[in-house]
C-alpha cells in the first residue's frame, strides 16, 4: 500500500523502533510495587516494559495504620497485626511468581509513628522484605511522577491525598518543580478535636500555608488517591455519568461544589452502596469533602482530573530509562499489543499508510487516535465473530490505556467497532454517545469502515504495493487505485465494504488499476 512519509527513522515517532523488547525496558517486566499506606496496605505487579505498564497483579487491604494516631502516637494496633500479615502475603505471592525483589514504600503513618521502626524491624524479621520509609516531599515527588507516567509533558498541580497526610507538587515540562506535604489526610481530620469548626479552621490555616508555598497555580488539578476517587465516583453517579473509568474523569469547580453539597445531604451507607464504595472509604469521604472545597477554593484550577496514577506508578517511573519516558503511553501500549496479539504484526503501519489519505487536515491529536487505532485494530481477532465488534469496543473504552481522554476513548472505541461492524445501533456505544460530537461520531465511523476495507489487503506485500485510495472531498469522490496483483483481493466483500466506507462519506467511487 502507498500512503504518507511517516517518521520511520524517528525513534519517537509513533512507528519508530518500539522499545518493549529492548534490555533495558524488558528489565521492567514483572516489577513488583508494596505501598505501605495510612489507611491501605496494596500489591501491585506491573508488567512495566511498555511505556503504558500492565496491571499485571493489584491487591490490595484496608488496614488503617494510621487511626487513632493522633492520640496514641503509635500505628493502630489492629492495622498493625493486618499489615503485616498482608505483607506475609505479598513476599509469599511474589515467589510464587518468581518476582525480583518486591519494592516496599512507607508514607505518613510510618514516617510519624513511634513504633515505625518496630514495625519495620518486625517485617524484615518475618518477611525478608525491607521497607522505604519515604518524606512528604518524596512522597509528593513520586505521586507527581506516577502523573507524569500517564500524562508525558503535562502540566499543573499534583494533589495526592492518603489516610494521615497530602502532598502538593507541581509538575511542568515532565518535571517536576515544587512540593510540599500537609497533615490534611482524613484519618488525622477525624481525630482532631474541637468539631466541624475545629476542623474547617485547621484546614483553613494549613490551606493558606500551602498556597503561599506554592503559589499561583491556575492550570489542572490531578488528583491522586482513594479518597479522591471515592469523590469522584459519587461525582459520575450524582451526573448519570455513563463511563465508569476514573482515570482521566474530568470535574470542574461547580461539578465539585455540587457533588461535595450531595455528600453532605445523603445518607452514606445508601451513597457507598450506589457508588462501589467500601465502607472503610466512605467514612472518610466527609472528612476529604471538606479538604477538597478549600483546596478547590484556594488554587482555583482551570479544570481538574482523576488520575489513578500516584506512588506505585511513580517508582516504575523511577526506574525507566528517559528513552522509554519520553514515549507516547498510549502508541507504545498501542505497539506492544499488536506485537502480542495480532495476527499480522507491523500491519497496523501500513494500514496507517492506507487510511491516511482520508484524514490529510485531521490535527495531530486526532492523527495520534487514528494511529492507535490501526496498531489496535486486529488485536481481538480471537473473540467470537459475533462479539468481536464489541469486544473491540470494550477493550479501548475500559481498558487501562494511558494518555486517553473519555472521549479519546469512545473515538477510539468506536472505530475500533467499525472495524467488525457497518452498525453501531444497538451496541454499547448508544450508552456512551453523549460523549462524542457528531463531528466526531462520523470520522470515528469512517475511520472504522476505512479499517475494516483495509484489513482485507493485507495478505503479501507483493499484492497490495501501489494499492492506495484518494480521497476528493470538494468532488465527493473516493478512488481506489488497485495494482494487477491486488486486482484478485477485490471480490465481493471487499467491495461491499468500500461501498459502506464511501456511503459514510456521502462520496461516489472509482476503482482504476494501475498499469
Amino acid at each position: 500500500m502507498d500512503g504518507t512519509a511517516d517518521s520511520e527513522n524517528d525513534p519517537q515517532g509513533p512507528f519508530g523502533h518500539p522499545l518493549f523488547n529492548d534490555p533495558k525496558a524488558r528489565a521492567l517486566s514483572r516489577v513488583g510495587v508494596v505501598d505501605i499506606g495510612s489507611n491501605s496496605v496494596r500489591l501491585v505487579v506491573f508488567d512495566g516494559a511498555a511505556r503504558s505498564p500492565a496491571y499485571f497483579y493489584n491487591e490490595k487491604l484496608m488496614c488503617a495504620l494510621g487511626a487513632g494516631m493522633s492520640e496514641t502516637g503509635r500505628l493502630n494496633p489492629e492495622g498493625r497485626a493486618r499489615a503485616l500479615q498482608a505483607l506475609k502475603r505479598f513476599q509469599a505471592l511474589a515467589e510464587g511468581m518468581s518476582l525480583p525483589p518486591l519494592s516496599v514504600v512507607a508514607t505518613a503513618a510510618v514516617r510519624e509513628a513511634t513504633d515505625g521502626p518496630q514495625f519495620r524491624e518486625d517485617v524484615l524479621r518475618e518477611t525478608g522484605l525491607r521497607i522505604w520509609v519515604i518524606g512528604g516531599e518524596e512522597e509528593a515527588r513520586l505521586s507527581a511522577q506516577g502523573v507524569l507516567l500517564g500524562w508525558p509533558g503535562s502540566y499543573g498541580l499534583v494533589c495526592d491525598i492518603g489516610g494521615s497526610s497530602m502532598e502538593l507538587a507541581e509538575i511542568a515540562d515532565g518535571r517536576v518543580g515544587r512540593r510540599i506535604s500537609s497533615n490534611l489526610g482524613p484519618l488525622k481530620l477525624r481525630d482532631l478535636t474541637g468539631g466541624y469548626k475545629g476542623r474547617d479552621a485547621h484546614i483553613r490555616d494549613t490551606m493558606a500555608q500551602l498556597a503561599q508555598h506554592m503559589g499561583p497555580q491556575r492550570d489542572r488539578l490531578f488528583l491522586v488517591g482513594g479518597s479522591w476517587r471515592a469523590i469522584a465516583r459519587v461525582d459520575m453517579y450524582r451526573r448519570g455519568y455513563p463511563l465508569h473509568v476514573l482515570h482521566e474523569y474530568r470535574m470542574d469547580k461547580k461539578s465539585v461544589s455540587q457533588t461535595l453539597k450531595f455528600i453532605k445531604a445523603s445518607d452514606l451507607e445508601e451513597l457507598r452502596q450506589a457508588c462501589g464504595v467500601s465502607s472503610a472509604r466512605m467514612e472518610l469521604v466527609p472528612f476529604a469533602s471538606e479538604v477538597l472545597k478549600r483546596l478547590v477554593q484556594s488554587f482555583k484550577p482551570k479544570d481538574i482530573a482523576i488520575s489513578s496514577y500516584g506512588i506505585r506508578e511513580g517508582l516504575l517511573y523511577e526506574q525507566m530509562p528517559q528513552e522509554l519516558r519520553d514515549r507516547d503511553p498510549l502508541i507504545e501500549a498501542c505497539r506492544f499489543a499488536e506485537a502480542k496479539d495480532a495476527r499480522l504484526p507491523g500491519f497496523g503501519k501500513k494500514l496507517f499508510h492506507f487510511v491516511a489519505p482520508l484524514f490529510s487536515s485531521t490535527d495531530a491529536a486526532r492523527l495520534r487516535l487514528i494511529k492507535a487505532a490501526c496498531l489496535l485494530h486486529d488485536v481481538s481477532w480471537r473473540a467470537h465473530p459475533d462479539y468481536r465488534a464489541e469486544t473491540c469496543f470494550d477493550n479501548a473504552t475500559r481498558a487501562n490505556l494511558g494518555g486517553l481522554k473519555h472521549s479519546e476513548r469512545v473515538f477510539l472505541g468506536l472505530a475500533l467497532l467499525h472495524r467488525y461492524k457497518n452498525k453501531r445501533e444497538g451496541t454499547r456505544f448508544e450508552d456512551l454517545e453523549g460523549l462524542l460530537t457528531d463531528k466526531a461520531t462520523l470520522e470515528a465511523e469512517v475511520l472504522g469502515k476505512a479499517l475494516r476495507f483495509g484489513s482485507m489487503l493485507w495478505m503479501s506485500d507483493a499484492s497490495t504495493d501501489g494499492t492506495a485510495i484518494e480521497w476528493k472531498p470538494r468532488k465527493k469522490v473516493l478512488r481506489l487505485k488497485l495494482t494487477k496483483a491486488s486486482v484478485p483481493l477485490y471480490g465481493e466483500v471487499a467491495e461491499a465494504r468500500f461501498a459502506s466506507l464511501a456511503a459514510s462519506l456521502g462520496a461516489e467511487t472509482e476503482v482504476v488499476v494501475r498499469r
